[in-house]
């Protein structure tokens, strides 16, 4: 029996446990390749995957009218979680992309804007991306796209 491209790629030569094995560690192998590719173009502008993704969420934001969101609200909406998101944060303060307000009711509450200079990266930033989801995922077409996310947000529904 001929190995499959995963099996080829790891050297595995021993079948799978059973498919929902060789579809999970199928997907882990993808979203590895996919997330060093992507980290690799961020670095061309000093970010990563996740610093875009928290610019991209207040940028959103900012366009909803919210000049500001509550750090525990960006935690919620990253696509992949962060652990530290503070952390996180410092680093896009210190590069001069977000701001930090303490709330004026609730010390405790920490909102964070986007900045002038950060969005003006994001500027140059969006072609690229999108230049890349379409170099990335464009060999499949439009039909095979909306079944890969359908299937994948029925994965998460059971999560």
């Amino acid at each position: 029996m001929a190995l499959s491209l995963l099996q080829q790629e790891i050297k595995q030569t021993r079948p799978f446990a059973n498919p929902a094995a060789e579809a999970y560690l199928n997907l882990a192998r993808t979203f590895g390749l996919l997330s060093c590719s992507m980290e690799r173009l961020f670095k061309g502008y000093g970010l990563s995957s996740a610093g875009y993704n928290v610019l991209r969420i207040l940028r959103g934001a900012k366009k909803d009218g919210d000049d500001m969101l509550p750090t525990l609200e960006v935690a919620q909406r990253l696509v992949s979680p962060v652990p530290d998101v503070t952390r996180l944060i410092d680093r896009l303060i210190r590069d001069g992309l977000v701001t930090r307000h303490r709330g004026d009711e609730d010390r405790r509450v920490v909102h964070v804007a986007i900045t002038v200079k950060a969005q003006a990266l994001l500027r140059k930033v969006d072609k690229p991306v999108l230049t890349h989801h379409d170099d990335t995922l464009g060999r499949l077409s439009k039909a095979e796209l909306k079944e890969l996310i359908r299937l994948l947000e029925k994965t998460r529904r059971t999560m």
